[in-house]
């Protein structure tokens, strides 16, 4: 039998929380000989190209990352819906998009209804990469069920459920939608398996947990730590929940001239750095950082706990103090706090009084350095971006090349 160059198409959204856990992955497949394309809107257009895909363009109803997050809303119904129109507008693009230029297996970020659609519609397999949490055997019990019980009751609701099912149907699937996008065939979880909560009933057959898949991020910059500084703490809260100017001037009132700290504060893009006041010098605001960069030189993190946010806290070995916002991060917080390597200060505590006391007291604590080294040690076993790429591999079919 001869052998074909594979053709490997990733199917994501505009937000740098899906596609960043990602795109080593996506690199490191490119430079095995594969050929891969990138279902990505143009705002992510340049960071595919530079991982040597290419990209496929569609155009995007979801708010980008340049929006409010007001924009997402504050319902569960709010959340959910702008996915499925995006998804039912979406398809028609790709399926002209792909027209004759069928992939061998499709991977896709769990937002991605559409790639799921696409691989049945080509009968192609498919593999979820996963940037956070996966569910585990009774989590819709548990969880989903009470989450939806009011919601499934109101029109709105069952009108959402309904458009949902009309449209899997009219795609030849007979799966109910919960399933469809929470239950991939196949699944990569691009966290430590520390992160993920009752791993112990989460199927393995089905999810593999690869860890961090970070790389050497070059390309977003280097940090140096000034000359003479003592200890470093590094404050972000992401690239979404950002708009905190209440909270930033905790921080600078906290950390401002505190002897021997110097502090990277992060601010993003929807507040100004002049309502934080006057800055003292030891603190540096910026609206993006290359916070790997700065991770590896810091002694503290104070960190929505987003997944990414979270897991490069425990790669770099730094503390953390979790100060979540929204969906995953409360539990993620919660998660960090019990494995003994953060604290969790729920936003309403965070006063400037609350966030010193609690960077010191983790600063000088050798237990949580201790076990910040194990946890290193464990994820390093899980293989990261080199075995997520030989687990893809592994699912394409016998005729192509590997």
């Amino acid at each position: 039998m001869t052998s074909r160059r594979a053709h490997i198409a990733m199917f994501s959204i505009a937000a740098h929380g899906h596609v960043n856990p990602s795109i080593e992955v996506i690199r490191e497949l490119v430079a095995r000989g594969h050929r891969v394309t990138y279902a990505i809107p143009p705002v992510f257009a340049d960071k595919v190209a530079a991982t040597g895909a290419e990209p496929v363009l569609y155009t995007s109803t979801l708010p980008s990352p340049d929006d409010d997050p007001a924009a997402w809303g504050s319902t569960l119904l709010d959340n959910v819906e702008p996915f499925l129109a995006d998804a039912i507008q979406t398809l028609p693009q790709l399926v002209k998009a792909y027209e004759g230029d069928e992939p061998d297996l499709v991977l896709h970020d769990i937002t991605s209804y559409p790639a799921r659609v696409l691989a049945h519609r080509w009968g192609v397999p498919a593999v979820s990469l996963s940037p956070n949490l996966v569910a585990w055997t009774g989590y819709e019990e548990e969880v989903a069920e009470p989450m939806w019980a009011e919601p499934r009751k109101t029109e709105r609701g069952k009108a959402y459920y309904a458009r949902f099912e009309a449209w899997l149907a009219e795609n030849g699937i007979t799966q109910h939608p919960d399933p469809f996008t929470g239950c991939p065939a196949r699944s990569l979880v691009l966290i430590p398996k520390v992160l993920q909560p009752h791993a112990d009933r989460v199927d393995e057959k089905v999810h593999t947990f690869v860890g961090a898949c970070q790389g050497d991020r070059a390309a977003q910059g280097e940090w140096q730590r000034p000359a003479g500084v003592e200890k470093v703490l590094l404050v972000s809260l992401g690239s979404s929940f950002t708009k905190q100017p209440d909270f930033y001037q905790e921080c600078v009132k906290a950390f401002g001239e505190l002897p021997g700290w110097h502090v990277v504060l992060q601010i993003g893009k929807f507040v100004d750095p002049a309502e934080l006041g006057e800055v003292p010098g030891n603190v540096e605001v910026h609206q993006w950082v290359p916070q790997l960069s700065i991770l590896r030189q810091a002694e503290v993190f104070i960190t929505h706990a987003g997944a990414g946010g979270s897991q490069e806290g425990l790669a770099t070995g730094t503390p953390m103090v979790a100060v979540p916002q929204a969906v995953d991060q409360f539990g993620n917080a919660d998660m960090l706090q019990a494995l003994g390597v953060a604290r969790h200060v729920p936003m309403e505590e965070a006063t400037a009084e609350n966030l010193r006391e609690t960077v010191l007291a983790l600063a000088a604590d050798s237990g949580v350095a201790s076990r910040l080294h194990e946890i290193q040690e464990q994820m390093a076993e899980e293989g990261g971006t080199r075995r997520a790429a030989d687990l893809i591999e592994a699912e394409l079919p016998a005729d192509v090349q590997v």
